[in-house]
């Protein structure tokens, strides 16, 4: 399977590993680029040391490409960056913010960059900016999301109507069918997160593995988008937050009940009442926890299957 996107990152199925916040240490992105596709390491849960040591440990685990998604409101962004020159990672996936900002500097010291948008706007002016591929995600994701709620079905072919550089598809993606679907309507790849939370190599608490495990269609919604919008399982917290809209809250007011440190509490530490548990609708189609390989393997393996039943309508 080779195309724009095998080549640019030099791997085998141009599947990406979304580097997501409390669930994409080492572990997760060695394993996946094990398989054969790019693994991401996720900066934002992580400390300018501790991204340090996780590099370092996915360099020793695996000796295929793997990158660092960083989203760039971080505040070390510099000392995150300097990092990531020194050890050496040559594939960088930016986010939240403007893509001018660092991609040419990166570029510059031979790494690729990768820009992840909402919408047809943005994804043009990361193509402006240089970057080498863009991560179109559709409303249907988890954690943090565009406020436009443009879904995958519809952002992919509009985007790429308008884009000349690689793109990759991303949003309610956790099978071989929706990834052939993705690539149908134009996507050199896809990026896959809610399915990877799933997996025995993920860094997510085992409770939030079972949650996402036991979740329906309607169990997640998009919140707080005055903030910032994001993805959450109904649980607690969530209902918290729904009471407090009905008070027609300010800003400042939904800040004092977020307060900090939410999503470790939810994703990573396993309180499932108070914790801020992020995932994408597609959790209604995740029914176990299973190894990196085996995902992937069944995905590339229902992809092809999808093809061949495709062909034949």
């Amino acid at each position: 399977m080779t195309n724009r996107i095998t080549n640019l990152f030099n791997i085998k199925y141009p599947i990406i590993q979304a580097g997501m916040i409390w669930n994409s240490g080492w572990r997760l992105a060695s394993a996946a680029s094990n398989s054969g596709i790019l693994g991401l390491i996720g900066a934002g849960s992580m400390y300018p040391e501790v991204l340090r040591e996780h590099i370092q440990k996915c360099k020793a685990a695996t000796d295929k490409p793997f990158g660092v998604n960083v989203p760039m409101l971080y505040p070390n962004i510099e000392e995150i960056m300097n990092i990531i020159v020194e050890e050496d990672v040559k594939i960088v996936f930016t986010s939240a913010g403007n893509p001018k900002t660092w991609t040419k500097w990166l570029q510059d010291k031979g790494i690729t960059v990768v820009h992840v948008v909402s919408s047809v706007k943005f994804a043009l002016k990361a193509q402006e900016a240089g970057v080498d591929a863009v991560v179109a995600e559709g409303f249907e994701a988890g954690g943090h999301n565009g406020r436009d709620e443009t879904t995958t079905l519809t952002l992919i072919p509009m985007v790429k109507e308008h884009l000349q550089i690689p793109l990759i598809a991303a949003g309610g993606i956790a099978t071989g069918k929706a990834m052939l679907a993705c690539m149908v309507l134009g996507a050199d790849g896809v990026q896959v997160g809610s399915r990877f939370v799933a997996s025995e190599e993920s860094s997510a608490h085992q409770a939030f593995k079972q949650v996402v495990v036991d979740a329906k269609e309607g169990d997640t919604q998009l919140t707080l988008k005055e903030l910032a919008p994001v993805r959450l399982i109904k649980n607690k917290f969530y209902n918290e937050i729904q009471e407090l809209y009905k008070t027609a809250p300010t800003p400042e007011q939904l800040k004092e009940l977020l307060g900090r440190a939410r999503a470790k509490r939810g994703m990573f530490e396993g309180d499932l009442d108070d914790g801020e548990l992020e995932i994408g609708q597609i959790a209604g189609l995740i029914h176990d926890v299973k190894p990196v390989a085996e995902i992937v393997n069944a995905m590339v393996t229902e992809f092809e299957e999808a093809k061949q039943n495709v062909a034949s309508l």
